[in-house]
């Protein structure tokens, strides 16, 4: 079990995810991933942002946590520099790792219940806050 940290980016009604393709499997994950040690939640967030979509980030409040294999922290946050989809995390520059494609997108915040968005119950709550 380990600890993660994620942001949700909604700017202009839309929301930034990033969009998995493996295998024949098509599904859409908030941006994150695990909590180094010594790093707060928070930091985690902020790195995540920076490695998987080449922005900085102003961490906002914790939305909501979710307990699945460990805490998963889930930060209102707000691009402050860089430009969404340059991530150089090793999703993006390891070959061997195989996990197949990662792909940042901006997804309308109507549409989020017609796709598949892990977890399905962050994707439900930031509808009903926004929409």
């Amino acid at each position: 079990m380990r600890n993660r940290a994620s942001v949700v980016i909604i700017e202009n009604k839309r929301v930034g995810l990033i969009k998995r393709m493996k295998e024949s499997n098509i599904y859409y994950v908030f941006p994150g991933g695990g909590i180094e040690d010594g790093e707060t939640p928070e930091d985690g967030a902020k790195r995540e942002a920076l490695e998987e979509l080449g922005v900085e980030v102003k961490v906002n409040d914790c939305m909501t946590e979710v307990n699945f294999n460990g805490t998963q922290y889930f930060f209102l946050a707000d691009i402050i520099d860089g430009v969404f989809g340059t991530g150089q995390g090793e999703e993006y520059i390891d070959e061997n790792r195989d996990r197949g494609i990662y792909l940042p997108v901006w997804v309308d915040l109507d549409k989020l219940s017609s796709i598949d968005v892990k977890p399905k119950e962050v994707a439900m709550k930031i509808q009903a806050l926004f929409i």
